[in-house]
């Protein structure tokens, strides 16, 4: 991830945080499969992340503010959340899930089940909020 943007461009600042080869992917195993901790992470994981590529990219997601790390007690694996920022990359999952899909149908049946029921992610979106930034959590005001 890079940490001083090349341009004043968003696109391409947005790019340098999501842009890498492993970090939608991440985000997509925690929103869509919630998969939270590192275990889960690299062992459910069909593209095949290496286990330190996946700590690297979960540091750097964390230090970005997409995630946040809870540690457990001794012997319990810490698990990761999604913050608000984290959330709000579920809306570009979705459409390049949909580009993907229909770039190549033959994926079309592994699109998230909340995607295959007819689409919409709006409830999807106040789930996470609730899994990952607690009870209740609603939208943050504009």
């Amino acid at each position: 991830m890079i940490s001083s943007p090349r341009s004043g461009c968003p696109v391409n600042r947005a790019l340098e945080v999501l842009g890498d080869r492993w970090t939608l992917v991440i985000l997509r195993d925690i929103a869509a499969y919630g998969r939270r901790s590192f275990r889960e992470l690299l062992t459910a994981n069909d593209e095949g992340i290496s286990a330190p590529v996946l700590s690297r990219r979960l540091s750097d997601l964390t230090d970005a503010g997409l995630l946040t790390r809870v540690d457990s007690p001794r012997g319990k694996q810490g698990r990761y959340s999604l913050t608000e920022l984290g959330i709000s990359t579920v809306p570009v999952m979705v459409e390049l899930a949909r580009f993907g899909a229909a770039f190549d149908p033959e994926t079309a049946r592994q699109l998230p089940l909340f995607l295959q029921q007819g689409g919409g992610f709006a409830s999807r979106i106040d789930d996470l909020r609730r899994e990952h930034l607690g009870e209740g959590a609603a939208a943050p005001a504009r």
